[in-house]
């Protein structure tokens, strides 16, 4: 994780050539993870920040925690002019590997893998010209009081005490309904097309790949949406304020995408596993 964090970070500060130092406002979110001392004290005592930095450190806040966390600094630059910000979103699946063999809960595993990403933000007018992208309206909602709702996604142990993420068969529904509520909310106040509509927990991976195919021009919008446990839906709309085409995290890979074959590579070469003639295997 630490990799990570400070990965994105270095490469963060070099390239906007903001120091450590000129930072007012840190946010990390981690959900499955709350070391103590925190990971943004880790931070701070890393690159020796100031001792006013306004530090928030959240956790267990679903795979929405990204643009919860646009939503912090959002409100605190209420009360910060002129401010800078960094965001770190990521996550630690290592240590939350479900051993058991509930199949709802052995899902999870499938779903979630490491990475993670830094983005600079601030409320100064004199930066303006060095934005890419720049918030228009965002707006959150958590369906949490419905029982449905809040036990669709949650980590627990199972009968032979081994912990893991349950999902449910009611998760599809409280999503929807979630969305539903938040769009509901949300699109009366701006036609939001064109529309960028990305995934649960990619949504800075897959904002980087589309600056990395330069869709991403100038008067464009982009309809954000997270989705997490509790249940929580956040959706947010950044207008592009001028034209992207850094290949950035992509730059190695990029021509190879979107690929010409949808073949998952995967059940090409570990397919066998569902041969019936091996249900021996699923079953000790």
């Amino acid at each position: 994780m630490d990799d990570i964090i400070f990965d994105t970070l270095h490469n963060l500060f070099a390239r906007t050539g903001i120091s450590p130092s000129e930072i007012d406002i840190l946010v990390i979110n981690v959900s499955l993870f709350s070391p103590a001392p925190s990971l943004t004290s880790r931070v701070v005592s890393r690159y020796n920040m100031r001792e006013d930095i306004k530090s928030f450190n959240l956790s267990g806040m679903g795979c929405s925690a990204g643009v919860v966390s646009i939503d912090l600094v959002r409100q605190v630059f209420k009360s910060c002019k002129d401010a800078l910000a960094v965001v770190v979103s990521t996550e630690a699946m290592g240590s939350n590997l479900y051993c058991g063999k509930t199949r709802s809960m052995i899902l999870a595993n499938c779903l979630f893998r490491s990475g993670g990403c830094s983005m600079l933000l601030t409320n100064k007018k004199s930066l303006k010209n060095g934005a890419i992208l720049k918030l228009k309206y965002l707006e959150r909602t958590h369906t949490g009081a419905s029982d449905q709702a809040y036990g669709c996604s949650i980590r627990q142990e199972d009968d032979l005490g081994y912990a893991g993420v349950l999902l449910t068969k009611n998760l599809t529904k409280a999503v929807a309904e979630a969305l539903s509520e938040n769009l509901r909310v949300l699109v009366p106040k701006d036609d939001t097309s064109p529309v960028g509509n990305t995934s649960v927990a990619s949504l800075w991976y897959v904002l980087g790949y589309m600056e990395a195919k330069k869709r991403l021009k100038k008067g464009d919008r982009i309809l954000m949406i997270g989705l997490g446990a509790g249940l929580k839906c956040n959706s947010c709309v950044w207008e592009v304020v001028r034209d992207l085409e850094d290949a950035n995290v992509w730059k190695d890979c990029i021509d190879r995408y979107p690929p010409k074959s949808m073949v998952n590579p995967f059940l090409e070469k570990f397919g066998w596993i569902n041969d019936e003639y091996l249900s021996f295997v699923r079953q000790g």
